[in-house]
């Protein structure tokens, strides 16, 4: 397939863990089904990712019917109710306090003894919508559960390609963790799309992604490995404005929710106007 089209799907039910690469999601105004509606939460109830467990990177979640299924290295596996509505908490991302429910002393005994801490998986709590920041969604709501603010991260296998010809060496997709993929389109052609349409859902790009310190971590084997992309980025693609590196887009939901996403689906898309 030559032309733009959707060439990878991915889904990160528990934040920081490992990613599901899928064939096919249902879209909601939230993001992708299940992306993200689980968190891992020290003692005070702060979020905790890989910043500073980069092990959460070998987190695996399969979502097999009404279950979700852990599993890690060294340990036994973990089965949780996807529909656990277990004691209320509220928990805290970044600057936001979210309302959750605690999965339990099992969960929570099984990730302190992995992660050598004192740790909770919580599930969050549709009743209490969390929003993007309105100074880059303008008019528009846009609610999204445990992500970093915006329901879906967009990306394209051109920008891939330009990083790797850039530092002579190719990083994996999942070092970027991005929920869309897109083929045939230019590099760093995601920066300057308004508004992405695929079949009946538009989507609208709101915010560069500014990269930390998760990128350098081997999704494999959960251990940082030196200070790359960061270090060839911050080269080419610095935002003054940001105070960061950026790479690949947020984007949050106009319209589709209840539809379903397939790898292989055309996209169209427009562009922004460039200021006057």
């Amino acid at each position: 397939m030559n032309g733009p089209h959707l060439a990878a799907l991915y889904a990160y039910p528990i934040k920081s863990g490992r990613g599901l690469r899928l064939n096919s999601a249902q879209l909601f105004a939230t993001g992708i089904e299940s992306d993200r509606e689980w968190l891992i939460v020290d003692g005070n109830g702060r979020f905790v990712t890989q910043r500073e467990q980069p092990r959460l990177a070998t987190l695996r979640a399969h979502l097999q019917g009404e279950e979700l299924r852990l599993l890690a290295p060294e340990q036994p596996p973990l089965t949780v109710a996807r529909s656990i509505t277990g004691r209320p908490c509220r928990v805290r991302i970044w600057r936001d306090e979210c309302a959750a429910f605690d999965a339990g002393d099992a969960a929570a005994a099984w990730l302190s003894a992995w992660l050598c801490g004192t740790f909770r998986l919580v599930r969050f709590d549709r009743s209490e919508p969390r929003y993007s920041a309105r100074e880059w969604t303008g008019e528009n709501s846009a609610p999204n559960l445990f992500s970093d603010g915006y329901p879906l991260l967009v990306l394209s296998q051109a920008s891939l390609d330009d990083l790797a010809a850039r530092s002579g060496r190719r990083f994996p997709v999942e070092c970027f963790r991005p929920n869309l993929l897109l083929d045939g389109v230019a590099a760093y052609e995601e920066d300057q799309i308004e508004e992405l349409i695929i079949g009946t859902i538009r989507l609208r790009l709101v915010k560069p992604c500014t990269r930390c310190i998760i990128t350098t971590t081997d999704p494999q084997t959960g251990v940082r490995d030196g200070d790359e992309p960061l270090r060839t980025l911050r080269e080419y693609r610095y935002d003054a404005r940001l105070q960061g590196v950026t790479f690949g887009y947020n984007a949050i939901v106009l319209a589709g929710s209840g539809a379903q996403l397939n790898v292989g689906h055309p996209v169209s898309f427009t562009l922004r106007k460039p200021p006057i």
